[in-house]
Protein backbone atom coordinates (compact mmCIF):
# COMPACT_ATOMS: atom_id res chain seq x y z
CA UNK A 1 0.00 0.00 0.00
CA UNK A 2 0.74 3.34 -0.78
CA UNK A 3 0.07 6.75 -0.20
CA UNK A 4 -0.49 7.02 -3.97
CA UNK A 5 -2.96 4.09 -3.56
CA UNK A 6 -4.52 5.68 -0.49
CA UNK A 7 -4.77 9.24 -2.57
CA UNK A 8 -6.73 7.37 -5.89
CA UNK A 9 -9.51 5.75 -3.45
CA UNK A 10 -10.23 8.93 -1.64
CA UNK A 11 -10.43 10.76 -5.12
CA UNK A 12 -12.82 7.60 -6.09
CA UNK A 13 -14.95 7.97 -3.49
CA UNK A 14 -15.01 11.64 -3.21
CA UNK A 15 -16.15 11.93 -6.82
CA UNK A 16 -18.42 8.66 -6.72
CA UNK A 17 -20.31 10.22 -3.33
CA UNK A 18 -19.52 13.65 -3.06
CA UNK A 19 -18.88 15.15 -6.46
CA UNK A 20 -18.53 18.31 -7.57
CA UNK A 21 -19.26 21.47 -4.76
CA UNK A 22 -18.27 24.92 -6.36
CA UNK A 23 -18.43 26.41 -3.00
CA UNK A 24 -16.54 23.98 -1.16
CA UNK A 25 -14.05 24.24 -3.81
CA UNK A 26 -13.85 27.97 -3.66
CA UNK A 27 -12.98 28.05 0.07
CA UNK A 28 -9.66 25.21 -0.77
CA UNK A 29 -8.74 27.79 -3.73
CA UNK A 30 -8.93 30.89 -1.06
CA UNK A 31 -6.77 29.02 1.69
CA UNK A 32 -4.41 27.87 -1.14
CA UNK A 33 -3.87 31.19 -2.45
CA UNK A 34 -4.10 32.76 0.71
CA UNK A 35 -0.90 30.25 1.73
CA UNK A 36 -2.62 28.84 4.51
CA UNK A 37 -1.15 25.22 5.39
CA UNK A 38 -2.52 22.19 3.37
CA UNK A 39 -4.19 20.28 6.66
CA UNK A 40 -8.09 20.57 6.11
CA UNK A 41 -10.02 17.15 6.55
CA UNK A 42 -10.37 15.68 3.13
CA UNK A 43 -13.75 15.95 1.54
CA UNK A 44 -14.80 12.62 2.42
CA UNK A 45 -13.81 13.09 6.04
CA UNK A 46 -15.97 16.56 5.57
CA UNK A 47 -18.59 14.17 4.71
CA UNK A 48 -18.50 12.37 7.43
CA UNK A 49 -18.44 15.40 9.88
CA UNK A 50 -21.41 16.31 8.06
CA UNK A 51 -23.41 13.08 8.63
CA UNK A 52 -22.91 12.57 11.88
CA UNK A 53 -24.15 16.34 12.94
CA UNK A 54 -27.28 15.37 10.78
CA UNK A 55 -27.51 12.40 12.47
CA UNK A 56 -27.04 13.88 16.30
CA UNK A 57 -29.45 16.55 14.99
CA UNK A 58 -27.24 19.36 15.38
CA UNK A 59 -28.32 22.62 16.52
CA UNK A 60 -25.33 23.85 17.76
CA UNK A 61 -21.78 23.06 16.96
CA UNK A 62 -18.49 24.33 18.56
CA UNK A 63 -15.59 23.79 16.44
CA UNK A 64 -11.99 24.49 17.57
CA UNK A 65 -9.53 24.82 15.32
CA UNK A 66 -10.96 26.78 12.04
CA UNK A 67 -8.28 27.62 9.72
CA UNK A 68 -9.70 28.23 6.32
CA UNK A 69 -13.36 27.75 7.10
CA UNK A 70 -13.46 24.17 5.00
CA UNK A 71 -14.90 21.70 8.20
CA UNK A 72 -16.95 24.60 9.21
CA UNK A 73 -18.85 24.91 5.87
CA UNK A 74 -19.13 20.61 6.28
CA UNK A 75 -20.33 21.25 9.59
CA UNK A 76 -22.63 24.49 9.51
CA UNK A 77 -24.30 22.98 6.27
CA UNK A 78 -26.01 20.58 8.60
CA UNK A 79 -27.47 23.01 10.64
CA UNK A 80 -31.23 24.11 10.83
CA UNK A 81 -32.37 27.21 9.88
CA UNK A 82 -32.31 28.85 13.73
CA UNK A 83 -28.24 26.56 14.19
CA UNK A 84 -25.38 28.02 15.10
CA UNK A 85 -22.01 27.12 14.87
CA UNK A 86 -18.73 28.71 17.10
CA UNK A 87 -15.53 28.08 15.13
CA UNK A 88 -11.99 28.99 17.34
CA UNK A 89 -8.69 30.15 15.30
CA UNK A 90 -5.90 31.58 16.82
CA UNK A 91 -4.43 32.76 13.64
CA UNK A 92 -6.20 36.57 12.53
CA UNK A 93 -5.25 35.78 8.79
CA UNK A 94 -6.66 32.16 8.85
CA UNK A 95 -9.98 33.55 10.87
CA UNK A 96 -10.41 36.19 8.15
CA UNK A 97 -10.08 33.65 5.28
CA UNK A 98 -12.09 31.31 6.84
CA UNK A 99 -15.14 34.42 7.63
CA UNK A 100 -15.17 34.98 3.66
CA UNK A 101 -15.38 31.52 2.81
CA UNK A 102 -18.35 30.95 5.36
CA UNK A 103 -19.75 34.24 4.04
CA UNK A 104 -19.40 33.25 0.08
CA UNK A 105 -20.99 29.67 1.22
CA UNK A 106 -24.38 31.51 2.55
CA UNK A 107 -23.25 30.77 5.76
CA UNK A 108 -22.31 34.00 7.09
CA UNK A 109 -25.66 34.22 9.67
CA UNK A 110 -25.23 30.69 11.21
CA UNK A 111 -20.85 30.83 11.50
CA UNK A 112 -19.11 32.70 13.92
CA UNK A 113 -15.11 32.73 13.71
CA UNK A 114 -13.60 33.64 17.51
CA UNK A 115 -10.39 34.99 17.10
CA UNK A 116 -7.75 34.15 19.67
CA UNK A 117 -6.03 31.50 21.90
CA UNK A 118 -8.82 28.33 22.24
CA UNK A 119 -7.92 28.08 25.76
CA UNK A 120 -9.21 31.38 26.59
CA UNK A 121 -11.88 31.43 23.97
CA UNK A 122 -13.63 27.86 25.52
CA UNK A 123 -13.03 29.13 28.79
CA UNK A 124 -15.28 32.82 28.16
CA UNK A 125 -17.64 30.38 26.56
CA UNK A 126 -17.94 28.47 30.38
CA UNK A 127 -18.34 32.03 31.85
CA UNK A 128 -20.58 33.32 29.46
CA UNK A 129 -22.55 29.97 30.50
CA UNK A 130 -24.05 29.63 27.19
CA UNK A 131 -26.12 26.61 26.05
CA UNK A 132 -24.49 23.21 25.32
CA UNK A 133 -23.22 22.25 22.57
CA UNK A 134 -24.34 19.12 20.65
CA UNK A 135 -21.29 18.48 19.10
CA UNK A 136 -17.81 19.66 19.62
CA UNK A 137 -15.41 18.70 16.69
CA UNK A 138 -11.39 19.64 17.92
CA UNK A 139 -9.14 19.94 15.52
CA UNK A 140 -5.98 22.22 16.81
CA UNK A 141 -2.90 21.98 18.25
CA UNK A 142 -2.38 18.68 19.56
CA UNK A 143 -0.65 19.41 22.74
CA UNK A 144 -3.90 21.28 23.85
CA UNK A 145 -6.01 18.89 23.27
CA UNK A 146 -6.76 17.54 26.87
CA UNK A 147 -7.60 20.96 27.97
CA UNK A 148 -9.89 21.59 25.03
CA UNK A 149 -11.95 18.01 25.27
CA UNK A 150 -12.06 18.97 29.44
CA UNK A 151 -13.38 22.28 28.52
CA UNK A 152 -15.58 20.73 25.66
CA UNK A 153 -17.04 18.34 28.33
CA UNK A 154 -18.18 21.13 30.07
CA UNK A 155 -19.75 22.70 27.42
CA UNK A 156 -21.93 19.46 26.46
CA UNK A 157 -24.78 18.07 27.69
CA UNK A 158 -25.54 14.03 27.97
CA UNK A 159 -25.83 12.68 24.41
CA UNK A 160 -23.62 14.97 23.17
CA UNK A 161 -20.82 13.94 20.53
CA UNK A 162 -17.23 15.15 21.32
CA UNK A 163 -14.95 14.31 17.73
CA UNK A 164 -10.71 14.88 18.05
CA UNK A 165 -8.63 14.69 14.79
CA UNK A 166 -5.35 13.61 14.28
CA UNK A 167 -5.04 11.01 17.16
CA UNK A 168 -3.08 8.46 15.74
CA UNK A 169 -0.05 11.04 14.42
CA UNK A 170 1.03 8.29 11.78
CA UNK A 171 1.72 5.60 13.97
CA UNK A 172 3.36 7.08 16.71
CA UNK A 173 0.34 7.40 19.53
CA UNK A 174 1.33 3.70 20.30
CA UNK A 175 4.76 4.92 21.37
CA UNK A 176 5.06 5.72 24.87
CA UNK A 177 8.57 6.86 24.96
CA UNK A 178 8.32 9.58 22.20
CA UNK A 179 9.12 12.93 23.11
CA UNK A 180 7.16 14.83 20.46
CA UNK A 181 4.91 17.05 21.81
CA UNK A 182 1.75 16.23 19.66
CA UNK A 183 2.04 12.59 20.66
CA UNK A 184 2.34 13.59 23.95
CA UNK A 185 -0.38 15.53 24.42
CA UNK A 186 -2.75 13.00 22.37
CA UNK A 187 -1.75 10.61 24.90
CA UNK A 188 -2.43 12.21 27.48
CA UNK A 189 -5.80 13.32 25.60
CA UNK A 190 -6.75 9.48 25.67
CA UNK A 191 -5.70 8.65 29.44
CA UNK A 192 -8.08 11.61 30.12
CA UNK A 193 -10.51 10.28 28.22
CA UNK A 194 -10.14 6.84 29.69
CA UNK A 195 -10.73 7.89 33.14
CA UNK A 196 -13.34 10.06 32.65
CA UNK A 197 -16.46 8.06 33.39
CA UNK A 198 -19.12 10.83 31.68
CA UNK A 199 -17.79 9.53 28.48
CA UNK A 200 -17.72 6.21 26.30
CA UNK A 201 -15.49 6.79 23.22
CA UNK A 202 -13.66 4.65 20.56
CA UNK A 203 -10.47 5.77 18.38
CA UNK A 204 -10.70 4.90 14.75
CA UNK A 205 -7.24 4.24 12.48
CA UNK A 206 -7.45 5.89 8.98
CA UNK A 207 -5.58 6.00 5.46
CA UNK A 208 -6.44 7.98 2.92
CA UNK A 209 -5.15 11.48 0.87
CA UNK A 210 -4.78 12.92 4.29
CA UNK A 211 -1.71 10.15 5.26
CA UNK A 212 -1.96 7.51 7.71
CA UNK A 213 -4.00 8.74 11.00
CA UNK A 214 -7.45 8.33 12.69
CA UNK A 215 -9.60 9.66 14.80
CA UNK A 216 -12.05 9.89 18.24
CA UNK A 217 -15.22 9.80 18.60
CA UNK A 218 -16.86 10.32 22.46
CA UNK A 219 -20.48 10.41 23.09
CA UNK A 220 -21.16 12.84 26.95
CA UNK A 221 -22.98 9.85 28.95
CA UNK A 222 -26.35 10.78 30.91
Amino acid sequence: MSQQQWDAVDDYFAETLIGHDPVLEAATAAADEAGLPHIAVAPNQGKLLHLLALTQGARRILEVGTLGGYSAIWLARALPADGTLITLEIDPKHAEVARRNLERAGLGEVAEVRLGPAADSLAALEADRVEPFDLVFIDADKPGNPEYFARALRLTAPGSLIIVDNVVRGGAVADSDSADRSVIGTRALHDLIAAEPRVSATSVQTVGAKGYDGFTLARVQG
